[in-house]
């Protein structure tokens, strides 16, 4: 058997072996999901785990998974109780309506406060309609968390319902060489909005695989921020995807800063005519991490408004990849849509991959994309040396600005505060 030919057994084995531990998993679970589960089954089975050699995958290197050997997480006792009690003081955020918090995949009663727009699928033994039927299922590690996670948050808007405090989820994972999978459901009714605050924390070398789908109707309107902040050994893989339908407003900001190797995929499938998208994200790495962010935005109606920027700070050997894809077909005419990609690279051992994609056939659009790539500006050193700022403080305070372009927009005080204080110790 060639080298290729092991290569590709080795990753089917390793694949199936996940999948049985998420079956696992799920046979331990009270959700009643057999036929969404045995079509999510079907689908891992018929693909394989990604390498470089698929184009989707190209610059990401998954091949150091492939010799830890993940586990369902067990039922969670009192130690990780009290560790996770002990991490969620640094978390709260005092303007949230509530918090609503997930250890290892499963809802924590005795350390969530359930505001009322949220539900836990656990609890209500009602099967929402749309869990699961976003476009985009058929990605592997989508459908491998359809396949086995234990729980999920579900969160409700009513019709022309203005929530004025934000919804606080938090997603802790505790453990050594786990998978854990949270799930989140999102539905914002008609002329509904809200503020979600989706936050990943975790100690130890686990694999997390999350999904949540985000339903906003006509006339809805969603702010989302995401923070990924967990461990520098972790594996961290996850899918935001999103419905949006005719006049609704979308907007997120993902702060990816943990984990080993970390992969966001955001995908945004517009429904109807006259939709806001907006995405904004800030990726900060040193050490080897290794941080990926992929985005679709699907706009298949006229009048869409699409703009995205991304900013990555890459230190040491850290290696930060950007793969942005916008599609504007035939009839989305009169769409509007631009995209950018920023890269400060603070070592000469970083490496950035960058890849903005405009797939446009209408010809009554204004669409742009650009990307850049560079080092701190010798000319802004120089400018700020010569007011009487040594290099050190220069360094740190350029870097400083470049990330707080997307910390300072953060309509939640209490994480931008706690943003702003993480983005100077990390300049140190």
């Amino acid at each position: 058997m060639s080298a290729t030919s092991t290569a590709v057994v080795q990753r089917d084995r390793y694949l199936a072996d996940l999948l049985n531990q998420a079956t696992l998993a799920a046979e331990g679970s009270s959700l009643s999901l057999a036929s969404l589960r045995a079509t999510a089954r079907a689908l891992v089975q018929e693909r394989t785990f990604p390498s470089n050699r698929d184009e989707e995958w190209r610059f990401t290197d998954l091949s150091s998974m492939l010799a830890v050997p993940f586990q369902a997480a067990p039922t969670m006792d009192g130690a990780t109780l009290a560790q996770a009690t002990d991490l969620l003081q640094t978390l709260t955020l005092g303007e949230a309506s509530g918090r609503v918090v997930f250890v290892n995949g499963t809802y924590a009663q005795d350390l969530s406060t359930l505001p009322p727009a949220v539900q836990v699928l656990s609890q209500t033994g009602t099967l929402p309609d749309e869990l699961g039927q976003i476009q985009g299922g058929n990605e592997v590690f989508t459908a491998l968390n359809t396949a086995g996670f234990t729980d999920a948050a579900i969160v409700r808007i009513g019709k022309n319902s203005v929530l004025e405090q934000p919804l606080q989820l938090i997603y802790l994972t505790m453990g050594h060489q786990l998978l854990v999978q949270p799930r989140c459901l999102v539905i914002a009714e008609s002329g509904s909005a809200a503020t979600l605050v989706e936050e990943f924390h975790g100690v130890g070398a686990s694999f997390t695989n999350s999904v949540s789908e985000i339903w906003v109707h006509d006339n809805a309107e969603i702010t989302h921020l995401r923070l990924q902040q967990e461990s520098t050994e972790a594996v961290h893989i996850g899918k935001t995807a999103i419905s949006q339908a005719r006049d609704s407003r979308y907007r997120n900001t993902t702060l990816n800063f943990g984990a080993s190797i970390s992969r966001h995929n955001i995908e945004v499938y517009q429904t109807g005519t006259q939709t806001e998208t907006t995405l904004n994200g800030l990726t900060a790495i040193g050490d080897k991490q290794l941080a990926d962010t992929h985005s679709l935005v699907a706009l298949n109606h006229p009048h869409g408004v699409a703009n995205q920027l991304q900013k990555n700070i890459m230190d040491d050997r850290s290696h930060g990849v950007f793969n942005g894809k916008v599609y504007v077909p035939q009839q989305a005419q009169l769409t509007n849509a631009s995209q950018l990609n920023r890269n400060l690279l603070l070592s000469p051992k970083s490496r950035v991959d960058t890849k903005p994609e405009l797939d446009i056939v209408a010809d009554d659009v204004k669409c742009a994309h650009g990307a850049t790539v560079s080092q701190l500006a010798p000319d802004e050193l120089f400018y700020l040396q010569s007011r009487g700022i040594n290099r050190d403080q220069a360094q740190r305070l350029l870097i400083y600005a470049f990330a707080m372009e997307m910390i300072e927009p953060l309509s939640v005080a209490s994480l931008r505060e706690r943003m702003t204080q993480y983005i100077q110790q990390w300049t140190v």
